[in-house]
């Protein structure tokens, strides 16, 4: 899953107008912003793989801190009492905790039965899609395509925003999305980890389109 997280970012966007979509891109990609620099620092693991059997050319071996359940769940209350100290809004709290519980419950559709349920040992799980990769990149262009329209009806709605800024972000986040899909495998798992590390980049690039600074709402719209 890759261009979905974002997908989920841009849709959130309607419960939280006035969160920059910087912020909300890092919620929804925590999972996978975590994930390469502890690739980097050895304390997780992956590798490249080109077993005809094997949908992506990744095998993720171990990932329990970035991606076992009861890690997300860490992450999501942390996320949470960090947001709420940030704005004070029970509605950004929460919006910015479903972000970080998405990722795994997005990746939890196409992975294989990989994803763990704690910090050693299984259960895994995954429901496959990936599997069907053609049906897996439907599934989301099609969701990242409704973000997007809500995301544009949003900030026509309540001002500020880049246009064509946002626009170049969408087509090169699709352009990723089918490299992901149809390019060939990576050379190794090393260029996989720090592609990863230049999400971060996306994240700027989201805060960049959206305007920048957090623009306030009318009294009531956005705190409860």
């Amino acid at each position: 899953m890759f261009i979905g997280h974002f997908a989920a970012a841009l849709l959130a966007k309607k419960a939280a107008p006035s969160v920059s979509l910087g912020v909300l891109f890092a919620a929804a990609q925590w999972l996978d912003l975590l994930w390469p620099a502890l690739l980097l620092a050895g304390v997780e693991h992956a590798e490249v793989t080109t077993a005809p059997d094997a949908p992506v050319p990744l095998r993720f071996t171990f990932y329990p801190f970035s991606h076992s359940l009861l890690a997300v769940l860490g992450w999501v209350v942390l996320a949470g009492a960090l947001a709420w100290w940030w704005r004070r809004s029970r509605r950004v709290a929460l919006v910015v905790a479903a972000l970080v519980a998405s990722h795994w419950l997005l990746d939890l559709l196409v992975h294989v039965p990989d994803l763990p349920l704690a910090f050693s040992g299984g259960p895994f799980f995954g429901l496959g899609l990936w599997h069907w990769p053609l049906l897996a990149l439907g599934v989301e262009l099609g969701v990242f395509l409704l973000g997007v329209v809500v995301y544009r009806s949003v900030v026509a709605r309540h001002g500020g925003g880049r246009p064509w800024v946002f626009a170049a972000l969408g087509v090169f986040l699709v352009a990723i999305q089918l490299g992901n899909t149809f390019g060939p495998p990576p050379p190794g798992i090393a260029p996989v980890a720090w592609s990863g590390m230049a999400t971060w980049l996306l994240v700027a690039w989201g805060w960049w389109a959206d305007g920048g600074a957090v623009r306030e709402r009318p009294t009531g719209s956005d705190s409860a």
